[in-house]
């Protein structure tokens, strides 16, 4: 039975230059690589050249973050919303050109003016992923939607609203299960109990249910014993991708000690 493909994101080195960034690619101990497509590594066609060879030379599978610095596809401002699905598109664009498996991308948010216009964040939030699905297609990239933090403002937070979009539009958009974005909600059981069958990549670090702290697998309260049978349970062999800022290299040695 195959087992789950742990790997990590370069989340954790987004504030060095990207050509150190590139450098850890030759030394982490996984093949299954995330990266992320925003602040000091935004892509470039030059910067997607280093890193097709790079992978070529290392043997790497690339799956890719969409920008979510400032990027909000609900926005009620039409500037401001235009902006955000652009830059996703323009994501999906470097997905393609990079070979990636998959792009990941985050949901709209409500805004301090979001009182003012009942539901309109909703409808647009669905109007966006319908166009971002449609472009995705278009490129041949396969996406998948993370689930965000309620207490952040973000819609998509809980397996009633994923329920709901399903129902909503009937695409067959998987989810990428952020432990810690559930955690916070305490909604790591429901999703799995719920949508197991729409999750396609789980993120993984840790927290102790106050704040996305990205802490190493086991610096929080997160039942990752739980996560593991749950995993076998449900034969998931899939990429569970590590998003932990701190201890990196002993988070990836643990999840494969958990799901081994």
């Amino acid at each position: 039975m195959s087992k789950p493909k742990v790997g990590v994101s370069m989340l954790y080195s987004l504030g060095e230059p990207f050509n150190r960034m590139v450098k850890h690619l030759k030394n982490i101990d996984t093949s299954y690589i995330e990266i992320v497509d925003d602040g000091a590594h935004e892509l470039t066609p030059k910067r997607i050249k280093t890193l097709k060879e790079t992978a070529k030379s290392y043997n790497l599978t690339y799956s890719l973050h969409a920008p979510f610095a400032d990027v909000n596809i609900a926005s009620p401002i039409k500037s401001l919303l235009n902006a955000s699905i652009k830059r996703v598109k323009q994501s999906i664009e470097h997905a393609n050109d990079l070979g990636a498996n998959l792009l990941v991308f985050h949901p709209g948010a409500l805004t301090g003016i979001s009182q003012f216009y009942p539901g309109a964040q909703w409808k647009q939030n669905i109007a966006s992923i319908q166009e971002i699905y449609a472009t995705a297609e278009d490129h041949g990239v396969n996406v998948a939607i993370e689930n965000l933090p309620g207490k952040y403002w973000f819609l998509m937070n809980s397996p009633e609203q994923f329920s709901k979009f399903y129902r909503e539009t009937n695409l067959p958009l998987g989810i990428v299960m952020d432990l810690g974005h559930a955690h916070l909600e305490g909604l790591i059981k429901p999703f799995f109990n719920q949508l197991a069958d729409k999750i396609v990549h789980i993120h993984a670090s840790d927290n102790d249910g106050t704040d996305d702290q990205h802490n190493g697998v086991g610096d929080g309260n997160i039942d990752y014993t739980w996560l593991s049978e749950t995993l076998k349970k449900i034969r998931y062999d899939k990429s569970v991708i590590v998003e932990s800022t701190k201890k990196v290299s002993e988070s990836i040695a643990k999840l494969r000690q958990l799901l081994d």
